[in-house]
């Protein structure tokens, strides 16, 4: 059985998925999102596994760095798995490009190269967001790239990690920096 809980955070709400055990997901609720069709395959209900998301969500809303990872369950292909391996290992306050993710994944498999797109894909097919830090990898020459919870969420989340987001462009708006984003 997989349920599912909600958690309102300073950035709009949130829902999360999970086993008695673990957590299989973690969205914002955005237009795009599913979560009422979710209610017919998940039980709303409050499980510990919940409580210590729910724990961990606090820690960071407030700008610090969680001690702890909730217990997670992702089933995917190994690429992605891979993928979401690496956004792990990025330290809070910091980002990554596609492209370095690539070349770790190519060093690691002993290719020459890896297809930043490829990377992309796998990034954006996460689904445990915040805990796996798909937010804080950007694209090549700083370009803020897609986010499932939208731009702007990308920008404060950064931002709540102290990382300089106005010298960052967002792609197919001209020259629009993050600083712009939040002056219109």
């Amino acid at each position: 059985m997989q349920y599912l809980q909600y958690y309102e955070s300073p950035l709009g709400q949130l829902f999360m998925t999970g086993t008695l055990t673990s957590l299989t997901g973690l969205w914002f609720v955005t237009p795009k999102c599913c979560a009422s069709a979710l209610l017919d395959e998940y039980q709303e209900q409050n499980l510990s596994i919940f409580a210590q998301t729910k724990n961990w969500l606090d820690i960071y809303f407030k700008g610090n760095i969680p001690d702890f990872t909730p217990a997670l369950s992702l089933e995917a292909t190994p690429f992605r798995k891979m993928v979401w391996d690496i956004l792990l290992t990025i330290p809070y306050g910091q980002t990554t490009t596609y492209g370095e993710i690539a070349k770790k994944i190519a060093q690691k498999n002993g290719l020459a190269k890896m297809s930043p797109q490829a990377v992309g894909g796998a990034v954006g097919h996460n689904p445990i967001s915040l805990i796996i830090p798909c937010h804080r990898v950007i694209g090549a020459n700083g370009n803020l790239t897609g986010y499932a919870g939208g731009i702007d969420k990308k920008i404060k989340l950064l931002n709540i990690e102290k990382i300089n987001t106005s010298t960052m462009f967002i792609p197919h708006t001209k020259h629009t920096s993050s600083n712009e984003i939040f002056q219109q």
